[in-house]
């Protein structure tokens, strides 16, 4: 034992002939101090921080004494063992203990060498050399000494980590508690109130309105004075002590509560007005309140009203609010002084509340300032076209509102250009005016529909009118109810979108639920096979649209079914750029660049909104075999549609004899409307033959000819429509793929449901012949669609089809792609410069969500961490 202290002696009179070495040595000294205060001493401050944690929460104040108490003695007691463990276990380090640990980290322990003796060798010259290269080569390894850092891990002797779970637990505490409160505990010691008059015995927050997006404000640490807050901040006071020692005075609320309330130990009260705040006693202190008050929102028209050709309306406006608008209303009200009133508006209308439209709200962005556009389609509405005022108004989040100053306008709706359809809307306008205007309306409509063969396109249309027509003249003799009326209104507004359209409305119909689905998938995220069905349907859907585009282009003897845009424009497409364009819509969905993809879909949208087809007969197609083809199918469609008509109308005069007296192709002769062998020919061209100067004659009801059976007639032609059917299919061009194959079914299958219809005919079975002819005319429709993708089909399989590389009104071209399928920007560089942010939410959903972010910012109870990342979010959006 005593050679070893002489070692460790001689080691440290060593070290301190060393100077460079003094440094390291010390350092590494101070931290096997730190070590040692460590591992003796890590119990007792877990047992402080987990005893002391419940106390800055305040949790005496709301327990038993008696539990206080038993946890005071506990914590005492667990304090006590734990500094007597510390205790017994701690020892200043020695410096001999810090050399050798900075030696140890040496290689091959220069320090302890340079104590070493010459063990053999004594007396010879070569090993005294050797040895002193030895020693001064280990001594100038040690300038390379540093200091060596503790080991503080306490890891081996607290495993479950007791110590991180104390001081997460008073850090929470004081994070969300205060360490005033401790001081609480001396008022459960006789003559603690007392000793509490020393320091602070009050505490007070004041908390701004959720809305308006302020810190919550700590009133121990702001100084007396002047402070402004909003209006409607919460103001929490908590007085600690003996009751009464402390008092609150306050002119800031307009409490009426007695003077004994004063010296509540908790009281919370509403800033509503300017005032002064006393707390009275001991550490009180004063604040002269100014109240920030809120301004009223302010909301403007920001120009004129705009309206597209279908009616939809866009009117922009302008809101603002110091803290941001909430919401707002838009009141359209008739204004009666500018009313023309003329014909069906000469009498008062009846009593009719004002329209009420919500504003729309921006989803993204800061509603202090915002302008936005009301968009709606009113063209159903009855104040539709006609003089109203436009009253905007906006609310914020308490209450407050401000409105517009009153805007005159007329309600655009939808033109109609077609003159029964025209007529159809005026009188529909007039029914909405007033129900005393049903007897007018229907004598009016009856007095335009007298020479039904040169307004009516078809005698669907003509038997629909008749049938409303009817039926109001009933209501209207046992009174018009508001059911009625609307039920009326309606009915007559499909069929002057009918007549307005044509064929076109099935067409356009089917084309928008296609995109409306497409549309829902993209916001729902669907599969690549979902995705892959929907642009199927949609491409249908648009050559199906394209088709009866084309066949409306055909001049008609009316041009009813001349398609209306209300635009001036004419688009020229080719068959390819709509494909090119549907192709990139499925490609962008399928790589999730669903921006993008909806971008293209407006562009689709509009396209096959405003364009028109001019057929020109030079054009590429046009006078080839399979353009005939459907030409004769589809008129083939349409006289099969003519027999129908006419069959079902022999149904009605079954079971109504007489009543359709005066209707068309009743009081002529059926055999002028097409004889057997001529299905080409226009049906219906007998409209209303025969009734003019044979007032008081009744016609032979259907029967041509003398005596001939008219459901014979009608078998016979629809024989010869059969025939021309084979003619037809005889003729059909030599397609290839699975579209001419469906479409040569379909037409087998037309043939036979014609063959059915015959039969039934002959029979005189004419419900079954209408179920047959209906089943031929879904086939012939069936067949036609097919017959029209087949010829697409083949048309790009041609040599030099499908080349296009763009154009200047920037349509998808098919070649227009760089290598990874990007479409070239307008500067001929690959990417796109097209703005993928482009429009914007519109889903009630995405409004509940920033809604729920901005109340969960102004929530300052939240973590600063949860609370800095909404900020970051909103700040985003």
């Amino acid at each position: 034992m005593s050679g070893a202290r002489e070692r460790r002696a001689h080691l440290t009179d060593q070290v301190r002939s060393l100077a460079h070495l003094r440094r390291p040595v010390a350092l590494t000294r101070l931290g096997l101090l730190a070590e040692a205060v460590t591992h003796a001493f890590w119990p007792a401050w877990s047992v402080a921080f987990a005893a002391l944690a419940p106390l800055v929460f305040g949790w005496q104040d709301a327990l038993p004494v008696e539990l206080v108490w038993v946890w005071i003695v506990l914590s005492v007691g667990g304090l006590g063992w734990a500094l007597w463990r510390g205790i017994r276990r701690f020892a200043v380090p020695q410096r001999v203990a810090a050399v050798e640990r900075v030696d140890a980290a040496l290689p091959g322990r220069p320090i302890a060498a340079l104590t070493d003796a010459q063990a053999t060798g004594r007396g010879d010259a070569g090993s005294e050399a050797l040895w002193r290269a030895h020693v001064a080569r280990m001594a100038e390894r040690t300038k390379e000494a540093t200091a060596v850092p503790p080991d503080l891990r306490v890891s081996r002797r607290d495993p479950y980590g007791l110590r991180y779970l104390a001081l997460i637990f008073f850090a929470a505490a004081l994070l969300f508690g205060s360490i005033w409160r401790v001081g609480s505990v001396g008022e459960m010691t006789p003559g603690g109130g007392q000793a509490l008059a020393t320091g602070p015995v009050w505490e007070g927050w004041v908390e701004p309105p959720a809305y308006a997006g302020r810190p919550s404000l700590y009133l121990n640490d702001i100084p007396p004075g002047p402070l402004r807050v909003p209006v409607g901040s919460a103001i929490t006071l908590r007085l600690y002590g003996e009751v009464g020692a402390l008092t609150v005075t306050e002119t800031v609320s307009g409490r009426t509560e007695d003077l004994d309330s004063a010296g509540a130990s908790e009281q919370s009260f509403e800033v509503a007005r300017t005032g002064r705040l006393d707390i009275d006693g001991p550490g009180g202190a004063t604040w002269e309140i100014t109240v920030i008050e809120d301004a009223a929102p302010t909301v403007a028209v920001a120009g004129p009203v705009e309206a597209d050709a279908r009616g939809e309306m866009s009117q922009p406006f302008t809101a603002s609010d110091d803290y941001g608008v909430i919401g707002g209303t838009a009141t359209i009200a008739l204004d009666l002084t500018e009313v023309d009133r003329r014909h069906g508006l000469t009498i008062d209308p009846d009593p009719r509340g004002a329209l009420i439209l919500d504003l729309p709200m921006p989803f993204t962005g800061d509603r202090t300032e915002f302008e936005e556009a009301l968009i709606e389609d009113l063209s159903q509405h009855p104040f539709a076209n006609l003089p109203v005022t436009l009253t905007l108004e906006a609310s914020d989040a308490i209450g407050q509102t401000g409105q517009s100053a009153p805007v005159e306008m007329i309600l655009p709706g939808r033109r109609f250009f077609q003159p029964v359809a025209r007529a159809v809307i005026e009188q529909r306008r007039d029914l909405l005016w007033s129900k005393a205007n049903a007897r007018r309306v229907v004598q009016i409509l009856s007095a335009v529909s007298h020479r039904p063969d040169d307004l009516f396109s078809s005698e669907t249309s003509y038997l629909r009118l008749r049938v409303i027509l009817r039926r109001l003249d009933t209501m209207a003799e046992f009174g018009l109810s508001d059911e009625d009326q609307a039920e009326i209104a309606e009915a007559l507004w499909d069929l002057a979108v009918q007549l307005e359209e044509g064929s076109l409305a099935d067409a356009r119909e089917r084309l928008r639920r296609a995109q409306e689905r497409l549309a829902e998938a993209m916001r729902n995220g669907a599969s690549d096979e979902e995705i892959a069905e929907l642009m199927q349907e949609l491409r249908e859907a648009v050559d199906e649209y394209t088709r009866m585009l084309a066949e409306q282009a055909e001049p008609m003897e009316d041009g009813t079914d001349q398609p209306q845009t209300g635009q001036n424009e004419s688009f020229e497409f080719s068959q390819d750029e709509l494909q090119a364009l549907m192709d990139r819509i499925q490609e962008l969905m399928e790589e999730g660049r669903m921006a993008e993809a909806m971008e293209l879909m407006e562009q689709l949208n509009q396209l096959m909104e405003n364009m028109t087809v001019e057929l020109d007969p030079n054009a590429p197609g046009q006078p080839g075999q399979g353009q005939q083809s459907m030409q004769d199918l589809g008129q083939t469609l349409r006289d099969q549609q003519g027999l129908n008509d006419e069959a079902f109308r022999d149904l009605q005069e079954q079971f109504n004899p007489g009543q359709q007296q005066g209707q068309p192709g009743q009081e002529g002769q059926p055999g002028q409307q097409g004889q057997p062998g001529q299905p080409g020919e226009r049906q219906g061209q007998g409209l209303g033959q025969g009734g003019e100067g044979q007032d008081g004659q009744q016609g032979d009801n259907g029967q041509g000819g003398e005596g001939q059976d008219p459901a014979q007639s009608l078998a016979d032609r629809q024989q010869a429509l059969r025939q021309e059917l084979d003619r037809q299919r005889q003729n059909l061009p030599n397609l290839g793929g699975e579209a001419a194959e469906e479409a040569r079914r379909a037409l087998e299958e037309a043939g036979r449901a014609m063959d059915g219809a015959e039969d039934a005919l002959r029979e005189g079975d004419l419900p079954e012949a209408i179920d047959r002819q209906a089943e031929a005319m879904d086939a012939l429709r069936e067949g036609l669609r097919n017959l029209g993708q087949a010829l697409a089909e083949n048309q790009e399989q041609q040599p030099g089809q499908g080349q296009q590389t763009g154009n200047a009104d920037g349509q998808v071209a098919p070649a227009q792609r760089d290598p990874l399928g990007r479409q070239l920007g307008e500067t001929g560089q690959f990417g796109t410069d097209q703005n993928l942010l482009q429009g914007e939410d519109v889903y009630r959903r995405a409004e509940e969500l920033l809604e729920e972010l901005r109340n969960r910012s102004a929530d300052r109870e939240r973590p600063d961490l949860e609370l800095d990342y909404l900020r970051r979010l909103l700040e985003r959006f």
